[in-house]
């Protein structure tokens, strides 16, 4: 790979790239051995050659962002009508799979996108740092902390770059507000409350036969193999404990990890957990919390306040001032500031990422298209991404303590040095799940 196409010139290259449509989200294949990792070169020419692995909703979205960058050659899901419609959009030149584990035999590829549920995430990141391919992978990174620290083993082992899509990273709000609290602007902070909406409720739902064309088998992965309901798949996986973690691991994946960036306790976590919960008892139905509020506290004192109803985003409070900051606005007195003292830039920058002091790029797009090219700028200088593999295991391992203490319903200590409950076995019992037979994974 010799030259990427600078991000300044991404939107209209995206926007004639994204012509078709939106649809549902990933489901793959995984067995029992992993592959052997390839000694492969980077393919020749001067784009990268990358596969897109799950192609409903955030997956498409990516693997449109990518195509900018480099030549989707390579498909893979298990719904067949998706892997259709996604080969209609991308081009019938690329090899289609219904095994990920397929795709990633291929020697030519220089990167996949993982935009499988939740429960595929770790197999299938391992897998590609194992086939020596660099990763981006879709928020939340784990469906377990046990998993997170496999990846961590994983990524030392491989040398792979694995960026992880929590793109509130590269949009240029969240980053302002963690670098006016590094200037000091607001003193010490001393509470963040985080804000992520309700998890959806509903049920019972009529059980019935998979639709043709659909691999429920390879869907379901390592979690139990159970009969098929529609709402368990595609986007509404998210609101089953078996497939992930709610809000918790969803929003929270975005909005938990700005706030440890802004504490500075991106690679460590949380030292105390209490969380309370009200969960649904309905069968068949979606069984994450009706309610639930959670507080983290940190080794320095700091709180994080983590509610399911207000304003979403964070607010963040220090001794001498405080700020509020969401997708749509950053602002508080220390913002209003900025216009008369502004910061200096070359001392206080979080990280070396152009194209984020432009807030007339605002939105979600602007800022996955800066996440995306940081990733492929990362390819090329093989330096850690902005959302590297371990500050996001921490982050999303705090949303994960949250998600056990409100299970258990009482407050619980935490090393997060040694990743382990002090005192309660049946609390670390929980950092893992035994996947299903034929679907082991690990490295």
């Amino acid at each position: 790979m010799t030259r990427f196409i600078d991000r300044r010139d991404f939107l209209g290259a995206a926007a004639a790239a994204a012509g078709a449509a939106g649809a549902a989200r990933l489901t793959v294949a995984r067995g029992a051995e992993n592959p052997k990792p390839s000694d492969a070169k980077p393919a020749g020419g001067d784009r990268p050659r990358i596969g897109a692995i799950g192609l409903r909703y955030q997956g498409s979205v990516i693997a449109r962002q990518a195509a900018a960058y480099g030549d989707i050659v390579a498909l893979c899901d298990v719904d067949a009508d998706v892997l259709a419609k996604a080969r209609a959009e991308f081009g019938e030149q690329c090899e289609t799979f219904e095994d990920y584990r397929k795709l990633l035999e291929r020697k030519d590829l220089d990167a996949v996108l993982i935009g499988a549920p939740d429960h595929w995430h770790t197999p299938m990141v391992i897998d590609a740092c194992l086939a020596g391919k660099d990763v981006y992978c879709e928020k939340p990174l784990t469906l377990t902390i046990a998993e997170g620290k496999m990846l961590v083993r994983a990524v030392n082992i491989t040398g792979r770059i694995v960026q992880v899509g929590s793109w509130q990273r590269s949009d240029w709000r969240f980053r302002q507000a963690a670098e006016i609290v590094a200037a000091g602007r607001i003193g010490k902070v001393r509470k963040i409350t985080v804000v992520l909406g309700k998890n959806v409720q509903g049920g019972p739902f009529a059980v019935s036969e998979p639709p043709s064309g659909f691999n429920w088998n390879l869907w379901q992965g390592q979690t139990t193999s159970v009969p098929y309901i529609k709402e368990r798949s595609h986007y509404t996986f998210r609101w089953w404990v078996e497939y992930s973690g709610g809000q918790m691991t969803d929003w929270g994946a975005h909005h938990v990890d700005i706030a440890q960036w802004i504490l500075g306790k991106q690679r460590s976590g949380p030292v105390e957990i209490e969380g309370q919960a009200v969960y649904p008892t309905t069968p068949d139905a979606y069984n994450v919390p009706k309610e639930f509020r959670a507080r983290l506290v940190y080794d320095d004192g700091a709180e994080v306040e983590i509610l399911d109803s207000g304003r979403n985003g964070l607010l963040v409070e220090g001794e001498n001032g405080r700020l509020f900051v969401n997708r749509g606005t950053i602002e508080g007195l220390p913002v209003e500031q900025l216009k008369d003292d502004p910061l200096p830039r070359d001392k206080f920058k979080l990280y070396a990422h152009d194209n984020l002091d432009r807030p007339e790029r605002a939105g979600k797009l602007d800022a996955i298209i800066n996440h995306m090219g940081n990733f492929f700028d990362c390819m090329q200088s093989r330096k850690p991404p902005i959302s590297d593999i371990v500050c996001q295991h921490r982050s999303v391992s705090a949303c994960h303590l949250a998600n056990i203490s409100m299970r258990l319903g009482r407050k619980l200590r935490w090393d997060p040095e040694r990743e382990t409950f002090l005192g309660d076995e049946q609390a670390n019992g929980l950092l893992s799940r035994q996947p299903r037979a034929g679907f082991e994974f690990g490295v």
